[in-house]
């Protein structure tokens, strides 16, 4: 793996940055930006080392979120436990078979989830009612089926996951949407780390760029999370630009992976 120069290091730090305002500003879906950024701005040519060092970004984020959120008593443990003990089993597989796939096919798989994402955020989710919920064997079945499904897409292509875990928790247990966004987060973190963890025993996660990385993180998020307060009232059109970008990003992958082919064809 070559090394990086100072230049591109300090496009990882300013990649971090943009993951970072953005999930402080709308939350769920920033961290599927950070593969193409990697790639396309910091000029990582390999698509696996991007994606195993995002896995480390993505699990760092998450972490960081998810404290905030069992602090603030919204993580159901129980049902959180088992989706995430099935999803590990997922991730593991999903990151073996991603690391096998051809980069250029491969990103062209994750710029069309892309796309889902996209279409998803531009969803409005209805508020929900604010009742409990407990692990049960009613529920134990779906929660240990979705995880698995969930962890294997989460590790396949190195992201968080949320925009899937999180009706995927609703769908299997009910719970209120704020408790499935806290409890999704245990999913998110060990998700990444085990990604991470089968990239790095490859040796596809670059370390210099991962600490950079999550630095411009860190400082885009205390941003973008002062900015979300001030701007509360513009959520939904913040949502749909941030949508709109996402969209616009995938085209572009789709378009670069379409040249690639053709000439590797």
């Amino acid at each position: 793996m070559a090394a990086l120069s100072t230049a591109q290091m300090a496009l990882g730090s300013f990649s971090g940055v943009l993951v970072g305002l953005s999930l402080g500003l709308v939350g769920g879906g920033g961290s599927i930006l950070a593969v193409p950024l990697v790639i396309y701005l910091v000029g990582v040519p390999s698509p696996h080392v991007a994606i195993g060092t995002s896995a480390v970004a993505v699990a760092a984020n998450a972490a960081v979120n998810l404290a905030n959120h069992a602090r603030a008593g919204h993580v159901k443990w129980p049902c959180a436990t088992v989706f995430t003990v099935a999803g590990i089993a997922g991730a593991f597989g999903g990151s073996t078979l991603g690391k096998m796939l051809d980069g250029q096919k491969l990103l062209v798989i994750f710029a069309l989830l892309m796309l889902v994402v996209g279409a998803l955020m531009l969803r409005r989710r209805a508020d929900d009612d604010n009742f409990a919920v407990t692990l049960g064997r009613d529920n134990f079945p779906a929660l240990a089926g979705f995880g698995l499904a969930t962890g294997a897409l989460s590790g396949f292509f190195g992201i968080g996951g949320g925009f899937l875990i999180v009706p995927a928790l609703i769908l299997a247990t009910g719970m209120p949407t704020l408790n499935a966004i806290g409890s999704s987060l245990v999913a998110v973190t060990a998700f990444g780390l085990t990604t991470a963890f089968n990239y790095a025993l490859s040796g596809l996660v670059d370390w210099p760029l991962v600490v950079v990385f999550l630095a411009g993180g860190v400082i885009g998020g205390l941003i973008g999370g002062r900015l979300a307060k001030k701007l509360a009232d513009k959520r939904g059109a913040l949502n749909n630009l941030f949508a709109g970008l996402i969209f616009a990003v995938a085209i572009y992958m789709l378009y670069r992976s379409w040249v690639a082919l053709g000439y590797q064809g």
